[in-house]
């Protein structure tokens, strides 16, 4: 009877303290975990712990969580609470600069009212009409103001450095002013008449303006003011002297800049003359000026191509529909992204379009660092076979590569040298007391220049980075790559600003199957030969029958008994060569879905079966212990 009463109390304690130790650690410990994923997407960055070390001012933070409302909804109420909880992480590590406000607006409350008031976007949680509330409202003392109107789960891997950004903007206010120079329809248009946007900006620059002023300057520029931090120019074509020349002093004078060229801009909207119908648009760009003053060449008549990282795309082919390697679509990863620099280093993928080819001739003075650059089994395409190519998969056929690591964008820092020996006056149209060229001009710089020079545009275009999903009313951008973060870092590095660029593209965004991938290349590669086998046959096979239907006598056709063999051959040919090819399909087929299925296995009962075995193991362990004992 006392053991029983001992084993109950027992049992009573040890859920009491299991009971209170949960709460305590709920209570108190809500920022220890320990984070097990591969690339510690829930580890708070030394980036983030930089900025709140330098913050001067306090910050307020207005969370927003109907935690009851959306106790129904776990994917919201978890990421409601994981949110709360790394706030909770930013006040604990910013010397009490951070002061964190949790509020839950029930129905009908003067709290509800206050979320509306601040932004908060409502969700509607049913049919009832009942709707709840998730975002964030930050403010400093000058009442600047930073809101997230609704914290989406789909946005978890962005949240530290969505959170870290508003606590850098509120700190420091003011923006910097990028000038921007470009022909490319990149920026947002509006109706003049309704005054409503037709067209947004490019979402890449979007992002560039969260930090940063955006002021585009003229094509025929002839003066870069100095309130410019750094200069960023897309797709530079047929720019005049003068404002080459305002370009090339602008440098001299320790000026940053990032130069986007193009040896064939697939965004450039450029159309046919119809007066030289038979000539093809120029949508290329180059900025010799300035890129031999670095001694940087682009390759303006060839396009990268790399077999090995290729976008997969859809074709539209006589039997069907199906995916082709289309080369002059790069996928760079791993060893194509510069892991020592800034810019690069955060990065998983960057995704290119037609990029050109840069060349390094070494000047004095000037250090050079590649950024993003082509694998060894890259090699070069005439851009003008693209633009007349029918079929992608013909660019494979005639693809050679020339095992070189085909640069694509590269950083130049050193000492500028001016391409001008004097300034082009008769050129320049510009008011003497604004601008004193002779007493103006510069030759060499007495300050280091910093310049990022990429040989592609349509890095920056959505369509290669970003996809777009709806979310309580809202367009909410999804990156599968980290173009926009190439851009973003690269003008904050060249403005000095390092700490949020380690928060950046934190974690990977698509993990591509690579023996999936490998063997689906493999399989394709013995469909095209067989396939040009087939057409060679064929084209053989029709020569003859043109030869045989020139030999009539009297309106009918005479085959030699040697030509219906021959016939009679090829027909057997044709029938064996479309089983094969169908049987390449079904093999490559067959492999992808037996390795999916061994994925799947792994993932889903191999670790439990592993588990299962271990736990059975340690059990008979632990009895062969005590048998021995006994």
């Amino acid at each position: 009877m006392n053991r029983k009463l001992v084993s109950v109390t027992g049992l009573i304690l040890a859920t009491t303290m299991f009971l209170g130790m949960n709460i305590i650690s709920n209570e108190t410990l809500t920022s220890a975990r320990l984070d097990l994923t591969e690339n510690r997407l829930y580890t708070l960055a030394p980036g983030t712990y930089n900025i709140l070390s330098d913050i001067s001012e306090p910050i307020s933070i207005r969370l927003y969580f109907s935690s009851e409302q959306l106790a129904g909804l776990p994917q919201l109420a978890n990421y409601g609470k994981r949110v709360k909880d790394l706030l909770n992480e930013y006040v604990a590590n910013s010397n009490g600069k951070i002061k964190l406000y949790v509020i839950d607006p029930a129905p009908f409350s003067e709290a509800e009212d206050e979320a509306v008031g601040a932004g908060i976007r409502q969700l509607s949680l049913g049919s009832n009409g009942e709707v709840g509330y998730l975002g964030l409202v930050a403010t400093n003392t000058t009442d600047d103001r930073e809101v997230i109107e609704v914290l989406s789960p789909d946005q978890e891997n962005a949240l530290e450095y969505d959170l870290t950004k508003i606590i850098y903007k509120l700190n420091d206010p003011k923006k910097r002013i990028i000038g921007l120079i470009t022909d490319l329809p990149i920026l947002s248009e509006t109706d003049q008449q309704t005054g409503q946007v037709i067209k947004p900006d490019l979402t890449a620059i979007t992002l560039l303006k969260e930090f940063h002023e955006i002021k585009r300057l003229p094509v025929d520029i002839s003066l870069i003011d100095d309130e410019i931090d750094t200069l960023i120019l897309i797709h530079p074509k047929d720019l005049s002297v003068k404002t080459q020349y305002a370009i090339d002093q602008f440098l001299v004078k320790g000026g940053k800049a990032l130069v986007f060229v193009d040896p064939l801009a697939e965004q450039d909207p450029t159309q046919p003359n119809p007066e030289t119908p038979g000539v093809m648009p120029q949508l290329g760009s180059r900025l010799d000026t300035i890129f031999e003053s670095v001694g940087i060449k682009l390759n303006s008549s060839h396009v990268i191509g790399d077999p090995s990282s290729a976008v997969r795309v859809n074709f539209n082919t006589a039997r069907g529909q199906r995916e082709v390697d289309y080369l002059p679509w790069i996928q760079l990863q791993g060893k194509s992204l510069n892991k020592e620099d800034f810019t690069t280093n955060q990065l998983n993928t960057v995704n290119v379009g037609t990029a050109g080819s840069l060349e390094i001739d070494p000047k004095a003075n000037l250090t050079y660092t590649p950024l993003l650059t082509a694998s060894t089994s890259s090699g070069l395409i005439d851009k003008d076979s693209i633009i007349t190519a029918d079929d992608p998969s013909s660019l494979i056929d005639d693809f050679n590569s020339d095992e070189k690591n085909h640069l694509i964008a590269v950083r130049v820092t050193g000492n500028y040298t001016s391409n001008f020996s004097a300034p082009p006056s008769s050129e320049l149209k510009v008011e003497e007391s604004k601008y004193d060229l002779d007493k103006s001009h510069l030759l060499t710089s007495e300050y280091p220049t910093n310049l990022i020079l990429v040989s592609d545009t349509d890095i920056l275009a959505d369509r290669f980075w970003v996809r777009f999903s709806g979310f309580a009313g809202m367009r909410i951008p999804e990156a599968f790559a980290n173009n926009a973060d190439f851009l973003v870092n690269a003008v904050d590095n060249l403005g000095g600003n390092d700490d949020l660029i380690s928060l950046r593209s934190r974690g990977q965004y698509t993990r591509p199957f690579e023996v999936v991938l490998d063997i689906q290349r493999k399989a394709e590669e013995q469909f095209r030969d067989k396939e040009q086998a087939l057409q060679e046959k064929l084209k053989l096979a029709e020569e003859n029958l043109s030869r045989i239907q020139g030999q009539q006598i009297e309106g009918e056709l005479i085959l030699s008994a040697e030509q219906q063999i021959e016939v009679e051959k090829f027909r057997s040919e044709q029938i064996s060569t479309r089983k094969e090819l169908r049987a390449v399909q079904h093999e490559l087929q067959d492999n992808i879905d037996r390795l999916g299925s061994m994925l799947t296995f792994a993932n889903t009962a191999l670790v439990p079966l592993l588990i299962f075995l271990s736990l059975i193991v340690a059990n008979g362990l632990k009895r062969f212990r005590l048998n021995n004992k006994t």
